[in-house]
């Protein structure tokens, strides 16, 4: 298909997309910066996990720490499974012959796109999807190392080691965590997007509205939820 040949809609479409992968990769790169410069619940759980370590280092029974990670992880585990199932049933319906797609034409509240134009959109979800699987496997993947590493933590009555190495093991087992927990961030934050790309079948402007929605609720809990203060108070005390 050549430029010339792109309808208004084609062109609504494409800047619809192109607006939402905008937004995406904005606002990662954004709460990333931010989180350095102001509380946000990034960067005032990875202090809390560095605590965590510390205490952990300090306890003879570690039990209560390994169940805290399996139960981390164990979540990660759900959203990978479910992402599977998700996966399954768009490329069932890609795959799916006869009037699927021409019933999907013809529902009320959606615009009134071509065969491919559908397809299309749903090889979007697929990607956004397959993205988020990946990061959650890999979160489940660094969760498995800091189970590891727990179970190799020093003693907390080895003398031949010293409260320097203690620090930086705590400080390091944290970090691990910590990307752990970004990668599992990473890959809910896609269920959010997915979310408004669903709305991209009724209709691409509530597709735009639906994506700086999604931003404005990510950024409200990162930067400004009730659990963020709750923690701030906790940690200032």
């Amino acid at each position: 298909m050549s430029i010339e040949a792109l309808s208004q809609d084609d062109w609504l479409n494409f800047f619809a997309l192109a607006w939402c992968l905008t937004c995406w990769i904005t606002y990662a790169k954004f709460a990333k910066v931010m989180a350095k410069k102001t509380h946000s619940l990034s960067s005032l759980l990875h202090e809390y996990r560095i605590d965590w370590m510390r205490h952990m280092l300090a306890r003879e029974v570690r039990v209560g720490d390994a169940s805290l990670l399996a139960n981390l992880e164990r979540g990660v585990n759900f959203f990978a499974s479910t992402t599977m199932l998700i996966l399954a049933g768009i490329l069932t319906v890609l795959t799916t012959t006869g009037n699927g797609f021409t019933l999907l034409e013809h529902l009320p509240f959606t615009v009134s796109d071509n065969p491919a134009a559908i397809q299309f959109k749903f090889l979007v979800l697929v990607s956004i999807f397959v993205y988020a699987f990946f990061t959650f496997t890999w979160s489940m993947r660094q969760y498995s190392f800091c189970n590891i590493l727990v179970g190799s933590a020093p003693l907390h009555d080895d003398e031949t080691v010293s409260e320097a190495e203690r620090s930086e093991f705590a400080l390091y087992a944290a970090k691990v965590i910590d990307q752990a927990a970004h990668s599992y961030n990473y890959g809910l934050r896609s269920y959010y997007f997915a979310m408004a790309v669903m709305s991209w079948f009724v209709s691409p402007w509530l597709f735009i509205v639906a994506v700086a929605f999604v931003v404005a609720v990510l950024y409200r809990r990162e930067f400004h939820s009730k659990p963020l203060l709750a923690m701030i108070s906790i940690k200032v005390k």
